[in-house]
């Protein structure tokens, strides 16, 4: 293995951790935008946000490490995929964006109009940017995105067969994750009827999407041979190790044995990636660049390997312990019931199974607010009326 095989291979490693977290971390958006009502969806939709809501900005991470590690170990890469494709790349990182807002909003509005429309936007952003995010590696593994700056075509590089069929993929694998996971987090918090209600929608995810992959196969023998060639030649075992994994993930979740259905359907998520980067091998892009020709020099190769040696001995224990805290069932402590000498349970705050407190704005907060938006408007206003005189006055 080469200096630049090694870099590349850690880029993938880290596209993994992002695919498996970041992927459970949209589904699980996904799960909230069909969750129904604010009465029947509430219990799924606290879940969601307990299992979340410590790590869900952690689980980005990843994909900054990605594109660190591509932007300076393989530039002529980078920038042909960010010119290229970066009507989507921009779409996804809109929908990041614009979910994570959405996400925190929502806990510190009390109108519950506006918390329905928070809601529903981290709700369809969390659909929305797996589907970009996949059209991307689509239009890469169909070998759309040409060598050099800006020379493919921006919207056809992404918006095409492959590209549409990695979206769909990736939106149901990311749901298919997000419900294997969260039947765990149900059953450990003691709400064995929520586990069930994500346990049947995996299981319907699932045959969703294994249809879609079969039919997929199809699309990509036509639309991309050389990456059908590919996956049936040298990754094929590593095609078949998913497709076992994925079937085997299917039969513990239908048998109710959350915990190995949480493995095998990372193995099966894993093995397609790296079937993906075993088809392409040794093009870093397809019919385009070789790793080696995309790759910088030596120095800097070499330099990253021991950077990421460094970092991964600081960061992967913190990520560890953040993700071990947050998985540990909340205690749930008895205290004498007000009026009686019988025990009643006091459920910690951010539990799923703890009501939802309910909140009002009184008049003084709703004034101070109203008053902040004026406040805003009038800056914004002030800013583009100046930006107007000054390109009136150089007319």
């Amino acid at each position: 293995m080469t200096v630049a095989e090694a870099v590349i291979a850690a880029m993938f490693v880290g596209l993994t951790a992002y695919a498996l977290f970041g992927g459970a971390d949209f589904g699980a958006g996904s799960w909230d935008l069909f969750a129904g009502g604010d009465v029947r969806g509430a219990p799924s939709r606290r879940l969601i946000e307990h299992a979340i809501g410590p790590v869900w900005e952690a689980n980005h991470v990843w994909l900054i490490f990605v594109l660190v590690v591509l932007w300076t170990g393989f530039p002529p890469a980078f920038a042909a995929v960010a010119s290229t494709l970066y009507i989507a790349l921009t779409l996804a990182a809109f929908g990041i964006i614009a979910r994570g807002s959405a996400f925190a909003f929502r806990h510190t509005v009390t109108n519950p109009v506006l918390q329905r429309v928070f809601g529903a936007g981290f709700a369809l952003s969390s659909v929305l940017t797996p589907f970009f995010l996949g059209t991307v590696a689509g239009g890469i593994a169909s070998g759309r995105v040409p060598a050099g700056i800006a020379t493919g075509d921006v919207i056809d590089s992404w918006l095409n067969p492959t590209g549409v069929l990695g979206g769909v993929l990736a939106v149901g694998t990311c749901a298919y994750l997000a419900a294997v996971f969260l039947c765990g987090d149900a059953r450990r918090e003691g709400e064995p009827a929520l586990a069930d209600y994500f346990r049947r929608r995996g299981l319907v995810t699932a045959v969703a999407v294994g249809a879609v992959a079969l039919a997929g196969i199809g699309i990509i023998r036509a639309d991309a041979p050389r990456l059908a060639a590919g996956l049936t030649g040298r990754a094929l075992p590593l095609v078949v190790l998913s497709g076992v994994a994925g079937i085997g993930s299917m039969a513990l979740l239908f048998r109710r044995r959350y915990g190995y259905a949480r493995v095998a359907a990372a193995l099966a998520v894993t093995a397609v990636l790296w079937g993906w980067a075993l088809a392409q091998y040794p093009d870093v892009l397809p019919g385009q660049l070789t790793i080696e020709e995309a790759a910088a020099g030596r120095s800097t190769l070499v330099a990253m390997l021991v950077s990421l040696a460094i970092g991964s001995v600081l960061l992967l224990p913190a990520l560890y312990l953040l993700y071990a805290l947050f998985q540990r069932p909340h205690p749930v402590h008895a205290v004498p019931a007000q009026g009686s000498g019988e025990l009643a349970p006091v459920i910690p705050a951010g539990h799923p199974g703890r009501p939802a407190a309910r909140r009002s704005a009184g008049p003084g907060q709703q004034s101070r607010v109203r008053s902040a938006a004026v406040d805003v408007a009038g800056v914004l206003l002030g800013a583009l009326w100046r930006r107007r005189r000054r390109s009136a006055g150089r007319r």
